[in-house]
């Protein structure tokens, strides 16, 4: 076996110059080709942007592990990724970057390594999550190092010998903002585990066709670049804009095409046969009695699986090509995974709309028609929670690309803070409900802190101060004078209300 010759550091990737050749034995980069020599001057800035990522790590992380903290919101525990699992991942994605047609053969025997099972163990436990069909929580396998082990020891040993089997998945129903629901699917945590070393590994090597304009579910990218995008290209003069919804895309991907482009860059069979078993896995629901009943799962990836933002952003990458690239670009498609615009000169849209319509049909997907619009940038439209609208400053006249928070995201901390601070929470500590309070702050604004929310920002810091001085108000029995006991100073230095930022969140646009 041949080990790795000259490999230089991830950080000299922007320097002039090559690789050197990838062995067989890094990373089990294998092929039924020869190996070829990586030129890093074909790999674009982002491709080096993303091996930089890859070297620290593929979630920011830092050198120590950072707690669950409430300035983010989101709960999520960032993980150290180890050297040798970072060095597999920038030999994937370098030698698919290098080379398009490159088929990777051998890739199940790094799947099953024990750092990597180790690592995805790491990275399910820190993401938390409802146990699945079989009940088995994550705190059940933590309780101790000695069973950590011996729990990992077993599933490699499945792996190992072909008798692992993906149990079905359960199936809840998560209530959605018009009233409808979601179905989100719960693998075991076996299988979120097994999903997530799969992950690991592929994720390298589909990165390197994905096109830069996808921006969902991957690493350093993130809605703000999304709307970023967006505004260059009303800036371009691209300003009708084709606001477009796909319907039930996680359900609806049919199995089988799917397979077909995963294929294209993978030709181990263990690999495929293993993601195929994911796919068909059964679905289990149950009524409101209790029962359960068992549901074959005939197309779609389940919303909830670790593996499916992978696989649903490998499925839309060929239309992510098409539109930006082969369409005379003309038009600029900026995907968050199945959300997506397409901005474009007038009166090019409606055609573009056309052909999308027919282009998904032949993937056996289909639009949303009822969602589905085409405005003008002057109009306004939503995106990723963010309302864009092209619109001239008060002061200059000049037009702009105006973006803030959108009223629905709006009404949503609005809900969530009732949710909070009403008459069934009077009894509470009012540290514990503050506490509970500036968590919700701090993640909304971690997020909607973004180019023009200094207006809606300020209106929303009012509401936030009025709601909670009334509930003190009440909680104290209206003893007091409302604005002289309650006012905002007292709010924020006696009772430690965090205050949302009223200055403008600006990013450096290019």
């Amino acid at each position: 076996m041949m080990e790795e010759q000259g490999h230089q550091p991830v950080e000299q990737a922007g320097l002039p110059g090559k690789a050197a050749e990838v062995g067989t034995e890094v990373g089990g980069v294998r092929s039924s080709k020869d190996e070829g020599g990586v030129d890093l001057l074909a790999i674009s800035p982002e491709g080096r942007a993303l091996l930089k990522a890859l070297s620290r790590d593929s979630a920011r992380s830092h050198a120590s592990q950072r707690g669950k903290g409430e300035g983010d919101g989101s709960g999520q525990t960032e993980i150290i990724t180890p050297d040798k699992i970072r060095k597999l991942q920038r030999a994937l994605y370098r030698k698919a970057k290098a080379e398009p047609k490159y088929r990777f053969w051998s890739l199940y025997g790094d799947i099953i390594r024990p750092d990597v099972l180790e690592q995805a163990l790491r990275v399910v436990s820190s993401n938390g999550g409802a146990p699945g069909v079989d009940g088995q929580t994550i705190a059940g396998i933590k309780e101790s190092a000695e069973g950590r082990q011996r729990w990992l020891g077993q599933l490699q040993e499945e792996l190992k010998n072909h008798t692992y089997r993906p149990q079905p998945v359960r199936r809840v129903m998560i209530p959605k903002s018009n009233g409808g629901q979601r179905p989100l699917g719960i693998p075991t945590v076996k299988d979120r585990v097994v999903q997530m070393a799969a992950t690991l590994v592929l994720m390298p090597i589909f990165e390197a066709d994905f096109h830069p304009r996808s921006y969902g579910f991957r690493p350093r990218r993130n809605a703000h670049q999304a709307i970023d995008e967006i505004v260059r290209a009303l800036r371009s003069g691209r300003r009708e804009v084709l606001d477009a919804d796909l319907s039930k895309y996680f359900d609806t991907i049919p199995h089988r095409q799917l397979l077909q482009r995963v294929a294209r860059r993978v030709s181990d069979g263990s690999v495929l046969r293993l993601i195929k078993q994911w796919l068909r896995a059964p679905v289990v629901e149950e009524d409101k009695a209790g029962k359960r009943r068992v549901v074959p799962n005939r197309c779609g990836t389940p919303q909830g699986g670790v593996i499916s933002p992978l696989l649903a952003n490998l499925y839309l990458n060929g239309l992510d090509w098409e539109i930006n690239e082969r369409k005379g670009k003309a038009a600029v498609m900026v995907r968050y995974a199945d959300d997506f615009v397409i901005l474009s000169p007038q009166g090019r849209t409606e055609g573009l709309r056309q052909w999308l319509r027919s282009w998904l049909a032949e993937q056996g997907l289909k639009l949303n028609e009822e969602k589905t619009r085409v405005v003008e940038a002057r109009e306004g439209f939503a995106f990723l929670g963010f309302q864009v609208r092209w619109q001239p400053a008060r002061r200059s006249g000049r037009e702009y690309a105006h973006v803030e928070p959108a009223r629905k995201s709006q009404a949503g901390l609005r809900d969530k803070v009732r949710a909070i601070l009403n008459h069934w929470t009077r009894h509470e500590h009012t540290e514990e409900i503050i506490r509970r309070v500036n968590r919700l702050l701090r993640g909304w604004s971690g997020y909607f802190h973004y180019q023009n929310s200094s207006r809606v920002f300020g209106k929303m810091r009012w509401w936030v101060n009025d709601r909670l001085r009334r509930w003190l108000w009440r909680k104290h029995a209206c003893r007091r004078a409302l604005w002289k006991h309650y006012g905002d100073p007292v709010l924020y230095q006696r009772y430690g209300l965090w205050a949302l930022p009223l200055r403008a969140g600006w990013t450096t646009m290019t």
